[in-house]
């Protein structure tokens, strides 16, 4: 591409890590960055496909960032990392010196967004810095800039993600990506993609009862009203029954794979009899409805892991079944008034703490087994 005056030409390094992702290292004008990215905000479109990655910017974090570049002796050591399109092209210099087999001299040129052409960047990491840089006085900073090539989103998430993950990201932005990332991830993080996919799931899925009533990163503020679940409760529900209860059984160890029907019909007939069981407490906000709460989310989810031991979701009477079992505790639960005596705790007492969590299970769980078992 030749140059011309629709295009911003840098001197930068090409360095060569691995053939696939080619990384360059040039400088910009605070004022140009957002001149050529976008910020690509995490949102789902109409079909409910997760569009984007980047979590709401931060006001209170751009203002303290902006205060320190308008002071003195600013120093911006940390790279704003961008993902380029394949329209920006890198030129070597010639010449004996321009390269120390490491890195490679040159100039890199990136063409400037028009009426009919989109900006040719995004920022994968940096986006509050970048906010605060357009903001500051100095509108000619120069700012370190690391970029390297990707039309692919899959590929910006995916690099954003893995760049993110020692940082304290919002959990809910981190389950609802996971399942969008579809190279190798971590251990640590492998582990909660299956939790993250049910969730998606769930949300998603007309046949599910939490249709639509959880909240995620991608919510607008039309769907934010009524989903009334965090994400983030739903998620450590089904992490905790895929480890240890009912759902570990649709876990094949040794090969990896996952009776997924299964696992699916199990979580359908069970939520829906908590659904048809507490109509009053079902898609009420936690703060009417403790049902909805996340004590209410994980201890209903440890109740599960109990009842589905003894029947199988998939048979046809499944569904009265699990709402016969539920109505052994259903009387003494009080999810939007009233007091639970056995814990000396009114309904709205029950707080997302762990012991709060664990207590309304026990009792639950204890209320259940004592039901059951035959009187003398």
């Amino acid at each position: 591409m030749p140059p011309t005056s629709q295009a911003l030409k840098r001197r930068a390094l090409r360095i060569e890590q691995v053939p696939e992702l080619t990384l360059y290292l040039f400088t910009l004008k605070a004022h140009e960055i957002l001149q050529i990215a976008d910020i690509s905000r995490v949102s789902r479109d109409e079909a409910g496909k997760l569009i984007g990655y980047q979590r709401p910017e931060v006001r209170s974090h751009v203002n303290e960032i902006v205060d320190y570049l308008n002071g003195p002796n600013a120093l911006f050591p940390n790279p704003i990392i961008l993902a380029l399109s394949s329209a920006a092209r890198f030129t070597s210099s010639r010449g004996p010196n321009t390269t120390d087999g490491l890195a490679r001299g040159g100039d890199i040129e990136i063409p400037l967004p028009t009426g009919d052409r989109p900006k040719p960047a995004w920022i994968v990491d940096g986006q509050q810095r970048a906010l605060a840089l357009t903001q500051a006085t100095n509108k000619g900073f120069p700012v370190p800039i690391t970029a390297f090539i990707a039309d692919s989103v899959s590929l910006q998430r995916d690099q954003f993600f893995r760049i993110n993950n020692t940082k304290p990201l919002p959990r809910g932005l981190v389950t609802e990506l996971l399942p969008e990332v579809d190279t190798r991830l971590p251990p640590r993080l492998s582990i909660k993609k299956l939790p993250s996919e049910l969730c998606n799931l769930l949300n998603q899925n007309k046949e599910s009862p939490f249709h639509g009533l959880i909240r995620r990163a991608s919510s607008g503020s039309k769907a934010s009203r009524s989903a009334v679940v965090t994400d983030t409760s739903i998620i450590k529900m089904l992490e905790e029954s895929l480890s240890t209860g009912c759902l570990f059984v649709y876990r094949n160890l040794t090969s990896g794979e996952i009776d997924s029907d299964g696992l699916w019909t199990a979580l359908i007939v069970y939520w829906s009899a908590v659904r048809d069981t507490f109509p009053d407490a079902w898609s009420k906000p936690p703060a009417k409805s403790r049902l909805m709460h996340g004590a209410g989310i994980q201890a209903m989810g440890r109740l599960m892991d109990r009842i589905l031991t003894t029947i199988d979701p998939t048979a046809a009477d499944a569904p009265a079944a699990v709402r016969t079992e539920l109505a052994r505790v259903a009387p003494y639960c009080h999810w939007t008034s009233g007091v639970w005596p056995e814990l000396g705790m009114k309904w709205n007492d029950i707080q997302n703490l762990s012991r709060h969590t664990q207590q309304l299970s026990s009792f639950l769980i204890r209320t259940y087994a004592q039901s059951r078992t035959p009187r003398p």
